[in-house]
This record gives structure tokens, C-alpha cells and sequence, in this order.
């Protein structure tokens, strides 16, 4: 709903990922979103750095690409151009260019990943100058900030936990906006303190 909901809002928006235009959409994220947006839901080919590149490129034109990877694993093959460029882009050109991208990446593991589709990699890139990262829990919080983050002049890594997908939370139809980098409170005391992020939020409030 959220991407509809961008892609509707904002022409210059586009979708591109590994079977994004597939029957099945990438988790059920992506799913008939090409028919909907003819030429904006693009399935992507097996080469991440050059379609990462290619999208980098679009921002000059003001496009707004979200790139997503069923597997964070695959995003290492575009690290170069993750690392080096897209979240260098606002620095090395002194603030005159901007980096408009969100990227997508699913993590955790699952039935039959194996060794490497089943990495959870966002201390990488929580470590990279130049990215926002964000690890939604709930669905109402994942609504709102991809909204956010699709309309961010800032490049944002979003990691997406395979276990909250089937996970049920009240969403509003209209778009809307959380605010990025900001923590939410779910639970008040006066004891001890647990921080903690995407899946790990439901283990921790049981």
C-alpha cells in the first residue's frame, strides 16, 4: 500500500528489484504493482552493481528509485556502488546533488536459505556515512516510514525481518508519514531498560 501509494503520489518514483514484477512480488510487497504502473516496476537482472549505478544515475533527473533485495546477501555484489557512491553522492558534490534512493533488503533466516541468503548484515551499513538506516516492527510503522523514506532526500537501507511479514497490525488507508530517527517507546517501567529492533521487538515485550 505504501508503494502504491508513493508510486501514485509521485510520477518520478519507480520500483526495481529481482522478480518485483513477478506473480508472486517479492514477498507479496511488490504484487500487481506493474500492472497498476506500467514501465515504474522493473524486474531487475542478476547484475546489482550496474542497476545500482543506473538508478544513482536517474536522481540527477530527479527519480526517485527504490531498489529491493529479496536477500540482503545480494546487495553485497553492489557494495562499491552503495558505499562509494550513493551514500557519498550529497558530500562529494558539496550538497548540489542528492541521493534520493531506498533500498529494500529482507533479512533472517528461513526454510532452505542456506549460508548465503540468511545473513542479517545492517551493522555494515549502520556504520556507512551517509545512510539512514531504519528495521521497522510493525506494520503501521512500516507503512509510514517507507512513505517517509521514499520521500527523503537522503539515500535510506531499510532491513525487513521475513518473520513480521505475516504479522497483523492496524494500518490507516490514507498515506502518511512517521518521522525517521526517532525511538518508540512501547513499554514504560522503572527497572531496566531494553532496546531493540525489527523481530526482536515482539521477543522482547513477551
Amino acid at each position: 500500500e505504501a508503494l502504491a501509494q508513493s508510486l501514485q503520489a509521485n510520477e518520478l518514483v519507480y520500483v526495481q528489484g529481482l522478480g518485483a514484477d513477478g506473480p508472486t512480488g517479492i514477498f507479496g510487497t511488490t504484487k500487481n504493482l506493474a500492472a497498476k504502473f506500467p514501465g515504474r516496476v522493473l524486474d531487475m537482472p542478476s547484475s546489482e552493481a550496474a542497476m545500482t549505478g543506473i538508478a544513482l544515475g536517474s536522481t540527477v533527473l530527479g527519480f526517485r528509485p527504490i531498489i529491493v533485495h529479496m536477500r540482503v546477501d545480494f546487495s553485497i555484489l553492489a557494495m562499491d556502488q552503495m558505499v562509494n557512491q550513493v551514500a557519498k553522492w550529497h558530500f562529494m558534490y558539496g550538497g548540489k546533488l542528492r541521493a534520493p534512493m531506498v533500498f529494500r533488503m529482507i533479512v533472517g533466516r528461513g526454510w532452505g536459505q542456506g549460508p548465503q541468503h540468511s545473513q542479517s548484515l545492517q551493522a555494515w551499513f549502520a556504520h556507512i556515512p551517509g545512510f539512514k538506516v531504519l528495521m521497522q516492527t510493525t506494520a503501521h510503522d512500516v507503512k509510514g516510514m517507507l512513505v517517509a523514506a521514499i520521500k527523503d532526500d537522503a539515500p535510506v537501507v531499510i532491513f525487513e525481518h521475513r518473520w513480521l511479514y505475516d504479522v497483523e497490525d492496524e494500518v490507516p488507508t490514507e498515506l502518511y508519514e512517521i518521522p525517521l530517527g526517532i525511538a518508540k517507546t512501547l513499554c514504560e517501567g522503572i527497572n531496566i531498560t531494553i532496546a531493540a529492533t525489527s523481530y526482536m521487538v515482539l521477543e522482547a515485550l513477551k
